[in-house]
């Protein structure tokens, strides 16, 4: 857990401030908003850090959600507080999120979580998941997801765009290189 670590310092301590400072308390407030309206319960939605670890850090809440998105998806909670019997928890719900479509890089380590090193990547995660919940009929946060949008052009029509030189491509109006000396020595 976080607290049995010492505090950083140096380098290490300057990273650790930027990563934090990419935090936010409305992303943040609005995650827990979604989870107690997803799951009907009624945690503080307070967007400060200390917050929103405590109500997420033994996963219990993270594994309750992915549940109802999709029953059974995690099919043992551990509500033991022990530190491993957590972890367990929170890396059920990251394979969870996978199976449930949220790409590898917008999802964390247990450890950022944990031994809250980067809660970012926490927000990051559940507003991802928050996209991909209108797929299993609930509300979404953010922005809605893109749908594919393909195109299919004759073989015609193609054929026709490979004649056009576009006007992006530009012009050099006979300029050429000739008189340019990059390299040579300089003459006295």
């Amino acid at each position: 857990m976080a607290t049995n670590r010492a505090t950083k310092s140096g380098f290490a301590a300057e990273a650790q401030r930027k990563v934090n400072a990419k935090y936010s308390e409305d992303l943040a407030s609005e995650c827990l908003q979604w989870i107690n309206t997803i799951t009907n319960d009624n945690h503080p939605t307070s967007g400060d850090m200390d917050n929103f670890y405590e109500v997420l850090k033994d996963g219990t809440v993270l594994c309750k959600l992915v549940n109802t998105i999709k029953p059974g998806i995690v099919k043992k909670v551990n509500t033991s507080t022990m530190a491993f019997k957590c972890m367990e928890n929170i890396n059920a719900f990251l394979e969870a999120v996978r199976e449930l479509g949220v790409p590898a890089q917008e999802t964390f380590q247990t450890v950022d979580l944990w031994e809250r090193q980067n809660l970012n990547s926490v927000v990051i995660c559940l507003q991802s998941l928050g996209r991909k919940a209108d797929k299993y009929g609930f509300q979404g946060i953010g922005p809605k997801e893109a749908e594919k949008n393909e195109r299919t052009f004759s073989e015609e029509k193609l054929r026709a765009g490979q004649t056009i030189i576009g006007l992006q491509m530009g012009s050099n109006k006979g300029a050429n290189q000739s008189g340019i000396n990059f390299g040579n020595t300089r003459h006295m």
